[in-house]
């Protein structure tokens, strides 16, 4: 009976202690889930963080066109990306790594320090008269006020009394109604790719501003400066944009603000808020994105004149502006006030004066001006047709000519560069000066020496003639520009052809290949905004909407003053390349201070000592950290749990390399005693399919490599350190598998290259998806963003969507059925093996499309459909 009794008692502990395992087992396994999540949580994170990075790096090196709102957009993306790495690796080993919150505190704080800078207003005054500004003042009035205050009290030139409503001014009346915070929100969604919405967003949001009220004491204030210089009900006056950073050497911004003329005592607190609200028109919005210019950084000032009622007006260029080494005084003048003349809605005459004394007339060519702007009897200006035998008399005398150009040389002396002046002449015949900025001038070099229709034998002459407003030669489709409706349907490279240069125009000029009109000259705003741009074009071409038909491809030779029809590769051989607006912009430069928090990888060796969280100087270095991290916890789980069944395993194959993994879940047919894995006891769908691809066709070893490639290698790999591949880790330097049955995740690394696949198969094709990512290699850059263009050009036969970024390839492809996704898988694994070192012979076509070939012929045999 003892006996018994303690068999029983064996065989009770045993069912004890195997319920005890079973239980310690199943734990082990949810925790193991648990984990498994938070991995592939921290792997999508790191994917989406290392993308952003990517784009960040694309547009400090492109020429594209971004606001703030994208480098906002971006820095808070990857700083929530790279946080939710950190807390997915805390999850992975809680408490381990919680430096590394203090480190991603620091860089974001960094970082938040960069976005929130911002000019402060200087002085208290609301409104300066303009008998106390000077051009030390630009910060309180403006650059456009600061330099004819400037004029007006040092120079003694003929200069309106006024006033300007200061950016103190302007700073109380958007607290007063609380509308940047709501304009901070409307702009975070601000792009240059839609039309329509960036008009939808400039209407909503200039009519916040129209509708708001302007505060009591600035009321009070404006409304006693009008009374100085414009008494009594009948006094008229003129208000002027003059925000900060307008009429700057370089950033003109001509026309893109409102100006209103004539305007009453009653009326001036509306045309005020208008005025502020063009700060958001599409083309000042447009020119701002364009020119890299924050929009925090603008402060609109309102520069308020007496009125001149002119008889003759237009503008001065000290020199020509088309031309560096011409140093020639060009007037441009028409009937009534400027308007005319900067609008581009008439032919105006132009006179060029020598410098030299005695001045002398060089050349003049007299417009044919129909119409003509004038002050309204009532408020406003009225438009006024001229009698065809009157437009072509010459709106100045020559004493006229004579006085202007001598204005405009003391100008030009005093600031000792080139001036652009804005004029006008009352009917009493005293010259008042309305605006003075610095003028551009181009170094049009050579181009200058080609004259009209002397081009090219290669293309046929559409039209000619005209007037060279901005250098340059570009080719595109036509496309015809009536009503302002029509900028919502304008193409991307497209020539924009219209009748009249208008100032509104401007709007399109970061999509324009060019710009021909038939009426306008270079002194309007269009051509000084076409300048900046680089955008060649050609104004005052007659016939040129009869002849230049929509969608036809012409390329138009501003210099050469002549359109051909189709593209004359000859004189495109001939273009500069176009002008990066954006670098040394403010917002590039805001850019550059914040991705040198993000991009840089510092943290290299992760066997190295200061491989740690303290040495964690930017969010790349997190992420470095963070993904090496978690593959060492994913791997180390089970040993360090004494799971064996979860452990690494290596695969035993015939391929040359070693093949290691780690089961996740269910990835295994049966439970692995040993180190060592066979193919058969693997069920992982997308696994299987890699490995079909991987070893569907004996790869022949790396390509013969040229001189020059083999070069390259050697000094990729003795000068760049940051060449993943290169360093040393344990789990870096293996090819490894983590799969469960419906998932697999392959990262490989041989020598120089590194792919990763994450996928997921499953007979939902809604939940399928397929990520590669593929970068490095040992030559340089050329070669391997050629290799990239090369990889990425057979994703797309295979309907993959891919990105190219520098030399990286990003492809993904989802939503598809299950036998689908296994066969690009399968092409995957084959890319995977045979695409490695093709970077080396990117330079020899013959072999790279050699190679093209081949894999082509390979894939169609691997992938049936």
């Amino acid at each position: 009976m003892a006996k018994l009794l303690k068999s029983l008692s064996s065989l009770i502990c045993k069912w004890r202690g195997k319920v005890q395992s079973d239980s310690d087992e199943e734990e082990l396994r949810n925790l193991f889930r648990a984990r498994y999540h938070s991995f592939k949580l921290l792997l999508n994170a790191n994917n989406k963080a290392l993308e952003i990075m990517s784009d960040l790096e694309e547009a400090l090196r492109t020429a594209r066109s971004f606001g703030m709102s994208f480098v906002r957009a971006n820095a808070t993306a990857v700083s929530v990306n790279v946080y939710r790495m950190i807390k997915n690796l805390d999850e992975l080993a809680p408490g381990k790594y919680k430096k590394l919150f203090d480190r991603f505190n620091d860089i974001e704080e960094r970082i938040d320090q960069i976005l929130s800078q911002k000019k402060i207003s200087t002085g208290q005054e609301l409104v300066i008269p303009l008998a106390k500004v000077n051009r030390e003042m630009a910060d309180q009035v403006g650059s456009k006020m600061a330099n004819l205050g400037e004029i007006k009290n040092h120079i003694k030139v003929s200069v309106p009394e006024g006033f300007v409503v200061t950016s103190v001014a302007y700073e109380k009346f958007m607290a007063h109604n609380d509308l940047q915070s709501e304009i901070d929100r409307l702009l975070q969604s601000l792009s240059m790719e839609r039309m329509d919405e960036l008009y939808g967003l400039s209407t909503r949001i200039q009519q916040l501003i129209i509708q708001s009220e302007v505060p009591e004491d600035l009321q009070r204030a404006m409304a006693a400066a009008h009374e100085e210089i414009a008494p009594g009900p009948s006094g008229r006056v003129s208000l002027r944009s003059s925000a900060l950073g307008e009429d700057d050497s370089g950033t003109s911004f001509a026309g893109q603000y409102r100006s209103e003329l004539n305007i009453s005592s009653e009326n001036i607190f509306d045309v005020y808020k208008e005025i502020v609200a063009s700060k958001y028109s599409l083309p000042a919005l447009t020119y701002r994105l364009a020119r890299g210019i924050r929009d925090e950084d603008i402060a609109m000032c309102v520069g308020c004149m007496t009125m001149v009622e002119a008889s003759t007006g237009g503008v001065i260029y000290s020199r020509n502006p088309m031309n560096i080494r011409d140093d020639t005084i060009r007037i441009h003048a028409a009937y009534g006030l400027p308007k005319s003349v900067v609008d581009g809605s008439v032919d105006a005459d132009l006179f060029i004066v020598s410098r030299r004394a005695p001045m002398k007339i060089m050349d003049k060519k007299i417009g044919k001006k129909d119409r003509i702007f004038l002050c309204d009897p009532e408020e406003g200006v009225c438009r006024l047709e001229v009698a065809p035998q009157e437009s072509i008399v010459p709106s100045i005398s020559e004493d006229q000519v004579f006085a202007l150009a001598v204005m405009a040389a003391e100008l030009d002396d005093y600031y000792g560069s080139p001036q652009d002046i804005e004029w006008a002449i009352t009917t009493d015949g005293n010259i008042y000066l309305l605006q003075c900025r610095p003028l551009k001038q181009i170094d049009s070099g050579e181009r200058a020496l080609r004259v009209e229709g002397e081009a090219s034998a290669e293309g046929q002459i559409i039209i000619r003639g005209g007037t060279t407003a901005s250098s340059g030669v570009k080719c595109g489709p036509v496309f015809h520009l009536v009503k302002s409706a029509d900028t919502l349907r304008f193409p991307q490279g497209a020539v924009l052809v219209t009748s009249q240069a208008l100032p509104a125009w401007s709007s399109l000029l970061h999509r324009a290949a060019a710009v021909v009109t038939e009426h306008g000259s270079v002194a309007s705003h269009l051509a000084n905004v076409a300048r900046e741009f680089g955008v060649p074009a050609l104004f005052g071409v007659a016939g040129a909407k009869k002849s230049l038909k929509n969608g036809d491809l012409v390329t138009v030779d501003a210099d050469g003053r002549a359109v051909y029809a189709g593209r004359v590769e000859s004189l495109l051989a001939q273009a500069e390349p176009k002008k990066n607006l954006m670098q040394g912009s403010p917002v590039y430069e805001v850019l550059g201070e914040v991705a040198h928090h993000i991009i840089p990888l510092t943290l290299l060796d992760p066997d190295a000592p200061d491989f740690n969280p303290k040495h964690c100087m930017t969010y790349h270095d997190i992420t470095r950290f963070a993904h090496e991290k978690s593959v060492h916890e994913m791997f180390n789980f089970g040993k360090e749990h004494h799971f064996s069944e979860r452990s690494s395993k290596q695969l035993v194959c015939d391929v040359p390399m070693q093949w290691w993994i780690l089961n996740l879940d269910d990835g295994f047919r049966q439970d692995v005693e040993g180190k060592y894995v066979e193919l058969d006891n693997i069920v992982s769908i997308p696994m299987l399919a890699l490995w079909q691809g991987i070893t569907a066709v004996t790869w022949e070893g790396p390509p013969p490599v040229d001189p020059k490639g083999f070069l390259s290698v050697l000094a990729q790999a003795t000068t760049d350190r940051a060449l993943d591949p290169a360093l040393s880790s344990h789990y870096a330097t293996r090819n490894y598998f983590m799969i469960s049955k419906n998932f697999c995740s392959l990262t490989s690394r041989f020598g120089f290259h590194f792919s990763v696949v994450e996928t997921l198969v499953s007979e939902r094709p809604r939940e399928n998806y397929v990520s590669f990512q593929f970068k490095g290699g040992a030559a340089d850059y050329s070669r391997r963003v050629r290799r990239a263009h090369f990889v990425g050009d057979i994703l797309s036969e295979l309907e993959f969507r891919v990105e190219i970024k520098e030399d990286a390839v990003f492809a993904r492809l989802e939503g598809r059925e299950q036998d689908f996704i296994c066969e690009r898988l399968q092409g995957l694994g084959y890319l995977t093996i045979h695409t490695r070192q093709l970077d080396m012979i990117m330079s020899d076509q013959t072999s790279a499309q050699s190679y093209w070939t081949k894999i082509r012929k390979d894939l169609n045999k691997i992938i049936k459909n």
